[in-house]
Order: C-alpha cells, then structure tokens, then sequence
C-alpha cells in the first residue's frame, strides 16, 4: 500500500515551497511526491478562469523539473507527475522517472495515453470523467484509481460499496479531512492519492481540500498499523 502526495499546483510557482513539500510529505510517511506538468496557455482555458493567472505562474519548466527529481533522489521519495501533452513525456523520459500519470481531464486523449504507455512504463490512470460503464481497454501495465472529479466530494457520493479495489488500483481522493482515504485502505486499495499541503490556507485552488502534514502522518500511520494487521 502506497501513499502518493498530490503536490500539483500546490508549490504556487515557488520551486522553494515545492522542494519542501517533498521533504515534508517524505517525512509524514508518504512514498511518491507527484506533481503536474502542462503547458498552461495550451491546457488551461482563459476566459471564465479566475485561476488563469496562478495557472501560468504554476506551469514547471524542465529545468524546475530537474531540481524536483534531484530534491526527490536525495529524499529517497519517488518523483511522479501527471503529463499533459507529448513535449513533457520526453521531458520526463529524460529524467527516467519510474512511473507516470494520466489525469481524469485527459482519459479520452488517446494519442497522449497511448504515448505514455508506449514508454513501457507503469501508468496510473485516474478515472473520474470516464463516462463508460466498463473500465477502458488501453493495453499495458496499467492501474486504475477510482476518482470522483468534485472538489470536494462529498463522502455520500463515493459510494464504496461498489467499487471493487481487486479491479481498481486505489483511490484519487477530492474528499476533506482522511475518511475516505482510511476507508478506501481498508477496503482494499493499494494506492492513495490526495492533494497535500502545509497550510489549507495558502492562495490557490487546491489548498483548502488538500491534506495537511498532520493528516498525511494519520493516513500514513493507519497504513502501517493496517499492514500489520494483514
């Protein structure tokens, strides 16, 4: 069972703040620090969009990137991101990083998904805008996260009880506080994913349902104490 840090946009355009969200998460027991790799203006939609701006500010450049993984090596944390367009999977090919992500937003991007798995590496594939009623049936060495795209979700809408984690990987979690990561553990999932940060109160989208250092330590814990019991 793994815990993977969502940091994302989290670092707000800060390489500082992001390095120390890798120490912290690896300190709190988690065992993947996970960013988001975009090309903003391309991704991101203009009009409409208060977060525009921050999302420009958040946008990793490769050189960022380098000083992430290197951050990440010396912390003994796995380096993970979520890719969003063809130019970035090189970018993290020449980083040799050991896994990759698909986001929800991108599970109807074929030729992307196909370009990730072609890597021949092992992908997990969040799936909270697939709108199919069977899992999809990209060839490779594929997780699938269970995933409502709601921020928050609510805990009556995860609805558990009919998720199978023998056929899902884990859990993407948008939920507050550390029930439903606990629960999906319990349950079966072998990989958590949940957004994190130092302070719920930091300007940004994702900040106030991220998990703090002192969740991220529960979650963890509860993880370890489950191991045992299994």
């Amino acid at each position: 069972m793994e815990i993977i840090a969502e940091i994302g946009q989290n670092h707000n355009g800060d390489i500082r703040l992001a390095c120390e969200l890798i120490k912290k998460a690896k300190s709190c027991g988690a065992d993947v620090a996970k960013f988001q790799l975009y090309d903003a203006k391309k991704l991101f939609p203009k009009e409409g969009n208060e977060w525009y701006d921050y999302n420009c500010k958040t946008e990793l450049s490769f050189k960022d990137l380098e000083v992430l993984d290197r951050v990440c090596r010396e912390e003994e944390i796995e380096f993970m991101a979520s890719v969003f367009d063809l130019e970035r999977i090189m970018w993290l090919e020449d980083l040799n990083i050991k896994r990759y992500k698909i986001a929800s937003r991108s599970i109807y991007e074929e030729d992307l998904i196909n370009a990730v798995l072609d890597t021949g590496k092992p992908t997990l594939i969040s799936l909270g805008m697939w709108k199919e009623n069977n899992l999809p049936t990209y060839s490779g060495d594929i997780s699938y996260l269970y995933c409502i795209s709601k921020y928050p979700t609510q805990l009556n809408e995860l609805d558990f009880k009919k998720i199978d984690f023998n056929t899902y990987g884990g859990f993407s979690d948008h939920t507050e506080g550390v029930v439903a990561p606990i629960t999906a553990l319990a349950r079966g999932a072998k990989i958590i994913e949940k957004h994190f940060t130092t302070d719920k109160g930091m300007y940004g989208p994702d900040h106030s349902g991220s998990m703090t250092p002192e969740e991220l330590i529960e979650i963890c814990t509860f993880r370890d104490k489950l191991k045992e019991c299994l």
